[in-house]
């Protein structure tokens, strides 16, 4: 599978290489690395990233949201601001740049991390299986095919996944991100760092967890803001 590979706008040497780090260690491609807006421009004409991770104060005449303006103009990518600013001026000319994330540093790994994530999910960018698709599960000898559409949820186990259904669960020799991947484009949501949850068939939320039926899954702190975001609430 691809991996997803993503251009980081930062003038900050040491805070480039730290976000490089987390970004390879949790199996993203890192595209380029600059520091000034035209050169990032040049990176995104040439190398076509993913998705871009942007400083607000940049080398150069072009800050990191002039340079998201252009983004939004010349190229289809989704865009995070990882920026030690949130002044209320700041923030507004955010806004109006429609980005898919706004992260203050110091940040958590598993902060930017979700949200990469859940950003890439939604813009479609990272390469999944289509929505129609079966894919197949080992089991000794033979080959069981299974719709995604009847997954209710996965959880980790080590470098094993435990994939439930509503008829059994089938053990996978792969890692909970692993699977993840192969699920990107669907209605599945990271809800926990050892859980995914197929979102269509939960059915209720409370109290820190995520309830399919009787089935009880909790929701981590890293993972609580983008889920409730996420939701449609009347």
């Amino acid at each position: 599978m691809s991996k997803s590979s993503i251009l980081i706008v930062e003038d900050e040497p040491l805070i480039a290489d730290d976000i490089a780090m987390i970004l390879e260690q949790n199996d993203y491609t890192i595209s380029g690395i600059v520091d000034n807006g035209a050169d990032a421009i040049e990176e995104l004409q040439k190398l076509k990233p993913s998705m871009a991770l942007l400083d607000i104060n940049i080398e150069g005449d072009m800050d990191g949201v002039k340079l998201a303006h252009h983004i939004n103009r010349d190229f289809s990518i989704p865009f995070l601001f990882l920026t030690s600013y949130y002044d209320n001026n700041t923030l507004q000319r955010v806004k109006a740049t429609n980005p898919w994330g706004y992260i203050v540093k110091p940040f958590a790994e598993g902060d930017l991390v979700a949200n990469i994530e859940l950003a890439l999910m939604k813009s479609g960018k990272t390469i999944g299986v289509p929505s129609n698709d079966k894919f197949f599960i080992r089991d000794h000898n033979e080959l069981n095919s299974i719709d995604p559409a009847d997954i209710l949820y996965v959880e980790s186990d080590d470098n094993y996944a435990n994939i439930f259904t509503s008829e059994r669960k089938h053990v996978v020799s792969h890692t909970l991100k692993s699977v993840e991947e192969q699920l990107v484009g669907l209605e599945f949501v990271r809800t926990h760092k050892s859980y995914l949850v197929n979102f269509s068939k939960v059915t209720s939320i409370h109290e820190g967890y995520v309830f399919i039926e009787e089935v009880k899954i909790p929701i981590g702190r890293t993972y609580k803001d983008q889920l409730l975001k996420s939701l449609s609430i009347l």
